[in-house]
């Protein structure tokens, strides 16, 4: 049985997706942007800035079940310019998790008018 996830403090959905799902112990998040939740708008111009959005979006929708940052278990990033960009998000990124760090995919994608896109998956034993 899954439970959709939802919080206006997170970016709304642009399509046809949920901002989160609770499947059992574990929480599966959509990728999400550097939208500001309430704008709407593409927050920065550049990935340390964007990847911030990023993550305090993620952060509330792992809030919206009681969850932080330490309970991430996998993140999968998608990064606009991979090489001229993963120093930089990776400084932002790693600033939010303690060790041992979440395991992690990161790749160079073709974006639409954002430089990252990250998703995560959180575990919370009942």
């Amino acid at each position: 049985m899954k439970k959709e996830l939802r919080t206006t403090e997170g970016a709304a959905p642009v399509g046809a997706y949920s901002q989160g799902l609770v499947v059992g112990d574990f929480v599966y998040t959509s990728g999400m942007g550097p939208l500001d939740p309430h704008t709407g708008e593409v927050v920065g111009d550049d990935v340390a800035t964007q990847t911030h959005q990023v993550m305090r979006n993620l952060g509330a929708i792992l809030a919206a079940h009681g969850l932080g940052f330490d309970d991430v278990i996998k993140s999968t990033v998608h990064l606009q310019h991979l090489k001229r960009d993963f120093a930089a998000y990776n400084e932002v990124y790693k600033s939010y998790f303690s060790q041992p760090y979440p395991v992690r995919t990161t790749v160079g994608s073709e974006l639409m008018d954002i430089l990252v896109e990250i998703d995560f998956v959180a575990y919370k034993s009942a």
